[in-house]
C-alpha cells in the first residue's frame, strides 16, 4: 500500500507498505522511467525516490503511474503552465492510461485463450 508521497527537490518520493520489497517500475505515457530506487525503512516499509526527468515537464497535466506487473498501485501527477480547472483534466489524463492498461491486458487474454 502506498502511503504518503511528494514531490521536493525534482524527485517524487513514496513510501510503500509490504512484506517484501516491491518489484515497481514507474510509467509515463507506457514508457518506464529509469532511476527508481527502493530503501528499507524497516517493519515492511520501503521509502521509493524517483528523480522526474527535466524532459517530460512542460505546459499541462503529466500523470507517471507507479506499477507492480501490470496493477497500477498508485501514481502522481505534475500540472504546470496556465492553472487548469480542478484537475480534471489529470483525472482523465489517469483514466486514460487505466483504459490503455485494460485494453493492452483484454488483447493479450483474447491472443491467449484463442485457439
Amino acid at each position: 500500500m502506498l502511503e504518503g508521497s511528494r514531490i521536493a527537490a525534482g524527485h517524487w518520493e513514496g513510501v510503500w507498505t509490504g512484506a517484501a520489497e516491491p518489484a515497481f517500475q514507474v510509467l509515463h505515457q507506457e514508457r518506464a522511467l529509469p532511476g527508481l530506487s527502493c530503501e528499507a525503512l524497516g517493519e515492511g516499509r520501503w521509502r521509493l525516490r524517483l528523480p522526474i526527468p527535466a524532459a517530460l515537464l512542460s505546459d499541462g497535466v503529466q500523470t507517471f503511474l507507479l506499477r507492480a506487473g501490470d496493477d497500477t498501485v498508485g501514481h502522481f501527477t505534475i500540472v504546470s503552465g496556465q492553472p487548469l480547472e480542478a484537475d480534471l483534466r489529470a483525472e482523465i489524463d489517469l483514466l486514460r492510461a487505466e483504459l490503455d492498461l485494460l485494453k493492452r491486458a483484454f488483447r493479450r487474454h483474447c491472443v491467449e485463450t484463442a485457439g
